[in-house]
């Protein structure tokens, strides 16, 4: 399957438990199978990873401790690779789509960001979702040496200007309200009529 040209490229950032996932499949769910389609960067990552020690690859893409004792060492492996090839996660995992809006769901370090804006800078942008500590504890999360305090957590910190800001809060606007510039944005690069596809919420 040949990769088509995106029409719009949305490329989510945050820490963990921040709610990634659950922001980005809430557009995909909105926008629908048809227009959009979800890239993960660590997927082809840990595919690779996988083949290359011996290890459950379904397992490695789910929440459980099975991910997370390979974590550290893993991320240490992308480095390696990145430092070698900084877009070599990036293509591999751009090459199954073919929707008009591209979802790119955890984009971790500036150069992913940089690959994606040199390669489609014109339908590249850029959305950080934010959470605060406490709700990320809620939500399970411990802060850990080595991943917490690493590129892969903290490259986009500082230096980024993110075209949205989200926040995955109770406290916060609802999500349809944060995402409806947004969601227009994709529905008219995708050449829909927004009325005809959904009302706001």
């Amino acid at each position: 399957m040949e990769t088509t040209a995106p029409k719009l490229i949305l490329l989510f950032s945050g820490k963990r438990k921040s709610g990634k996932d659950y922001v980005t499949d809430f557009i995909h769910k909105r926008l629908g199978p048809e227009l959009c389609c979800i890239l993960r960067l660590s997927a082809p990552l840990k595919e690779q990873y996988a083949q290359e020690n011996g290890l459950d690859y379904g397992l490695l893409l789910g929440p459980g401790s099975y991910k997370e004792q390979y974590r550290a060492d893993m991320i240490a492996w992308g480095e390696q690779r990145r430092q070698r090839d900084p877009g070599f996660f990036c293509r591999l995992a751009q090459k199954s789509a073919t929707r008009p809006v591209w979802i790119v769901s955890d984009a971790r370090r500036l150069s992913d960001l940089q690959w994606f804006r040199s390669e489609y800078p014109s339908q590249s942008r850029s959305v950080r979702v934010e959470a605060s500590q406490e709700t990320r504890r809620k939500r399970g999360w411990e802060f850990t040496a080595g991943i917490d305090d690493a590129e892969s957590e903290c490259g986009l910190d500082q230096g980024v200007q993110f075209d949205w800001t989200i926040f995955n809060e109770d406290s916060a606007p609802p999500l349809g309200e944060q995402l409806k510039e947004l969601l227009s944005l994709a529905l008219e690069r995708a050449g829909v009529d927004e009325s005809s596809t959904f009302s706001s919420q």
